[in-house]
């Protein structure tokens, strides 16, 4: 049974607080952040740990590339998504080639160290924001759609399921969500007509998504994330989108608008989200926990749709990666294409520790 609340753990294994509230059955998921991880072997045997706690659990990361990576020591670096977008303006096929190794590569690694999903691809556009940026593909929608697709492809071909973010779009609003409360006065046509472009052409290759703590004014006065407008009337019944909807954070500042966390939490679920994350925050995760035993449980059949088939450790992440056909291969495409030393060593750590 899949309770409707994603949270995080303390360190790089589980502390006696960590395994009582994976206990709740309100708790149907967890996401490592960059403290959680040293080396590969390690983030295996706290995923192995957590599963122990609870078998049917769903364990999420970002692992987008560039900035947003938090698997880094012992993994294959992975470009910022902007990178191909880069190359796609010069070489189009074999930014397309590399998007899918890209996408193959990164589901290959995740999941052989226990976790079931990368909150990935980025399909905003890269326009004004602040917290966006290279994380996008591309600020034009057909480069977008197409390497994002091809990403998707590599993550399915690995095994993994998709999620889209931030919908309906984030890359065209200036301020940060994780800081700043976040308003855009463009009309529901304006919006349409580009930054949910990528979210309807790509939704074949959706398994879910992740809509952004912005406010649309001129289509619902409650960010995207609280919205039965956004959620139910759009995403569900216009688009016709039948996968899983994931909260951003709550802790997130543009998502304090709500209330407190039992708000929050409350807002995003009846608005619409099978699963709200709590993160960074273990007071009001104990408090939400409360609040969501009130609450309905979610679509079971959606959450385990995101379960990935982990494959059995082989001592390293070589040897278990090894167990994926393609994955030596896109791993040394994308080392040839994008990580000589200066590069790597040029590489941006993300400074931050949000769940983007």
């Amino acid at each position: 049974m899949y309770g409707p609340l994603m949270i995080d753990v303390a360190g790089t294994e589980l502390t006696a607080e960590d395994r009582d509230v994976l206990s709740c059955e309100q708790v149907g998921g967890v996401i490592l952040f960059a403290r959680n991880v040293e080396t590969p072997e390690q983030v295996r045997r706290l995923c192995d740990e957590i599963h122990q706690q609870q078998p049917d659990i769903i364990i999420g990361v970002d692992q987008e590339g560039g900035r947003v990576a938090r698997l880094r020591k012992g993994f294959t670096p992975l470009p910022a998504m902007g990178k191909l977008g880069d190359l796609f303006d010069s070489d189009p096929c074999g930014a397309l080639s590399l998007a899918y190794d890209c996408g193959y590569l990164m589901a290959a690694e995740v999941m052989a160290v226990g976790i079931d999903i990368s909150f990935a691809p980025v399909l905003d556009i890269n326009g004004v924001s602040q917290v966006i940026g290279d994380r996008s593909f591309h600020a034009r929608t057909e480069a977008i759609v197409a390497l994002s697709s091809q990403f998707m492809r590599g993550m399915k071909a690995a095994g993994m399921a998709t999620t889209g973010k931030h919908f309906p779009g984030h890359g065209s609003i200036a301020p940060d969500s994780h800081v700043a409360d976040v308003i855009d006065h463009r009309s529901f046509e304006q919006i349409k007509a580009v930054d949910l472009q990528p979210f309807i052409q790509c939704q074949p290759w959706l398994d879910a998504l992740m809509p952004a703590h912005v406010i649309f004014s001129q289509v619902d006065d409650k960010p995207a994330g609280f919205s039965k407008v956004w959620l139910q009337d759009i995403a569900r019944e216009q688009l016709g989108f039948n996968g899983v909807l994931f909260s951003d954070d709550l802790s997130m500042k543009a998502a304090h608008v709500a209330g407190d966390v039992s708000a929050r939490v409350t807002a995003a679920l009846e608005a619409g989200c099978d699963m709200a994350l709590v993160c960074n925050d273990r007071e009001a995760a104990l408090q939400a926990i409360q609040t969501a035993a009130q609450l309905p449980k979610p679509n079971q059949t959606r959450l385990e749709a995101m379960r990935s088939q982990l494959s059995t450790w082989q001592g390293s992440l070589e040897a278990t990666c090894a167990q994926f056909d393609y994955w030596a291969v896109a791993k040394q495409n994308i080392t040839q294409a994008f990580f000589n030393e200066s590069l790597v060593a040029a590489q941006a750590t993300d400074p931050t520790d949000y769940k983007r």
